[in-house]
């Protein structure tokens, strides 16, 4: 592996110290005399007493004075793999990555893992520029297509610049499909001190546990050049073996792949999502949480009026604002008593998007488990309408799934073989969210300017919800119909890209897009 396809880790800001940010936060808690500032700790010539009070209330998980310190990281070379399975995986989190949609992949963005022998690198690099070469093949051929379909929406844009620009940006969207999870990204990290001291205990964790111990061993050390301090109060990693993963993994050893994915694909019913549960007295509750934030009767108003009112952006004008401030209102925070359960399938590259959405958790599958040595990807629409192309995209997933099963021939770890697969990967998870959540989402998603997968699940997912609770459903909508029904303008938000089509004036059973 070369020196430049290295992991690099730069800790860019950091707010105080750890140590003196903890300590000034938990005396402050028992202070008569106010506030206990940081540089008070700090310019104590005997600060170091104070370790005991920290070691004692992080043992009796009172952590959070963990959490006012905050780490601003620049990560590089990391695999979309690790930034999946782990990074991304939770809640208190900021990122600001690298975008395959809008930025050209170059061959020398891959991940190795550092274990392995000539013969498995040699298949690495046949397979990687096997990847990249198809990346560039598809993303030429695609151009032709992308163009006619892109002209359809923007007549006026033929023989343009910004033509031109758009047609090369949508091609490489698609043409991603083909890449490894092994590629890489380089992005902005920012977390509290409490989640790096999470992910240090809980780095050697599927997927990707070796490169996770590497990359956050060297968060880890960012921070204790900065305060050499805190080391007295890690904990070490974690071993794997005591995971819950890993132990479930070895009482319950009759999972199938192929089994598991057939039965979830018909239950699915060939949509991107499904609604599988829900609070069946929704609505209900829904106006009798509105009515005790004003303390309304129950024969003052109907609950259709109450929702319509707060979900209406023509009365409700908190709605149409581009801040999304709806967390903070104390009318807005009713719609969290509402719940809804969703099946998904979606591409890895598609999921690594929908998963940013952190108010809506889902229990995203074990890789080791969930991928067998059967093709099994997405294929995007775009395909649909040229079958050369499509024969062509779908030989291309076959050849890197003999890449993998080659891999797994030459006695390969798991962990190693699945830097090969592809973006197109399928995985199928449950995904929650409350109502709150969910209506920002769909603002998000519902918009034509969303990646192709999560905007087709997104449409599955308001539809599902109107078929059971009608009031509420009729209501989810992208930015431009908020607006509209606010009389807002602009009506589109996003300024110069506009997706070409008046949204607002469509039916959610109008939706239809091919690019």
């Amino acid at each position: 592996m070369s020196e430049t396809a290295k992991p690099k880790v730069r800790l860019l800001n950091i707010t105080v110290q750890p140590f003196s940010d903890i300590t000034s936060s938990a005396r402050t808690c028992y202070s008569s005399k106010g506030i206990v500032l940081p540089k008070d700790v700090s310019e104590d010539s005997e600060s170091n007493r104070f370790m005991p009070l920290v070691q004692s209330i992080y043992q009796a998980g009172h952590h959070t004075t963990f959490q006012h310190t905050h780490l601003q990281f620049s990560l590089e070379n990391v695999s979309r793999n690790f930034i999946w399975s782990f990074l991304h995986s939770h809640p208190f989190y900021n990122s600001e990555q690298v975008s395959q949609r809008y930025v050209l992949v170059k061959k020398d963005q891959f991940y190795y893992p550092e274990n392995l022998n000539d013969q498995e690198l040699q298949l690495f690099d046949e397979c990687y520029e096997y990847q990249i070469k198809a990346y560039k093949s598809l993303r030429k051929k695609l151009m032709p297509l992308v163009e006619t379909e892109y002209l359809k929406r923007f007549k006026s844009r033929k023989g343009s610049k910004q033509c031109t620009t758009d047609v090369k940006k949508k091609s490489q969207e698609i043409a991603r499909y083909v890449l490894p999870l092994g590629t890489t990204a380089y992005l902005h990290h920012t977390i509290s001190f409490l989640t790096l001291m999470r992910y240090n205990r809980l780095c050697n964790s599927f997927d990707v546990p070796h490169e996770q111990k590497i990359v956050i061993q060297m968060m880890m050390d960012e921070v204790l050049k900065a305060d050499p301090t805190i080391a007295d109060v890690l904990q070490d990693p974690m071993d794997l073996k005591d995971t819950p993963e890993y132990e479930f993994m070895q009482h319950f050893t009759q999972s199938n792949a192929d089994q598991f994915n057939k039965e979830f694909d018909d239950d699915l019913e060939g949509g991107y999502s499904k609604l599988v549960d829900y609070k069946v007295h929704g609505e209900k509750t829904l106006a009798r949480s509105i009515r005790q934030v004003f303390a309304l009767s129950k024969d003052s108003y109907t609950d259709k009026e109450l929702i319509e009112y707060v979900l209406n952006s023509n009365s409700n004008k908190v709605l149409s604002e581009t801040m999304n401030v709806n967390v903070h209102s104390k009318l807005m925070r009713s719609l969290m008593h509402v719940h809804y359960t969703f099946q998904k399938k979606l591409s890895h590259a598609a999921d690594s998007q929908d998963q940013r959405h952190r108010m809506t958790p889902g229990s995203r599958p074990v890789l080791q488990s969930v991928v067998s040595d059967q093709a099994d990807f997405i294929i995007p629409k775009l395909f649909e309408l040229d079958s050369d192309l499509k024969t062509l995209y779908v030989d291309h997933m076959e050849t890197i799934w003999e890449f993998f099963r080659k891999a797994k021939d030459l006695g390969m770890s798991f962990e190693n073989r699945s830097y090969l697969l592809p973006n197109s990967l399928c995985l199928r998870f449950y995904e929650s969210g409350d109502l709150l959540a969910l209506k920002h989402k769909m603002e998000m998603r519902l918009c034509y300017n969303a990646q192709e997968e999560i905007f087709f699940a997104s449409v599955d997912e308001a539809q599902e919800i109107f078929k059971v609770h009608p009031t509420i459903g009729q209501f989810l909508a992208p930015p431009c119909k908020v607006r509209s029904m606010a009389k807002a303008k602009p009506i589109c938000p996003e300024g110069p890209r506009f997706c070409g089509v008046p949204v607002w004036k469509l039916s959610l059973d109008e939706y239809s897009r091919t690019i």
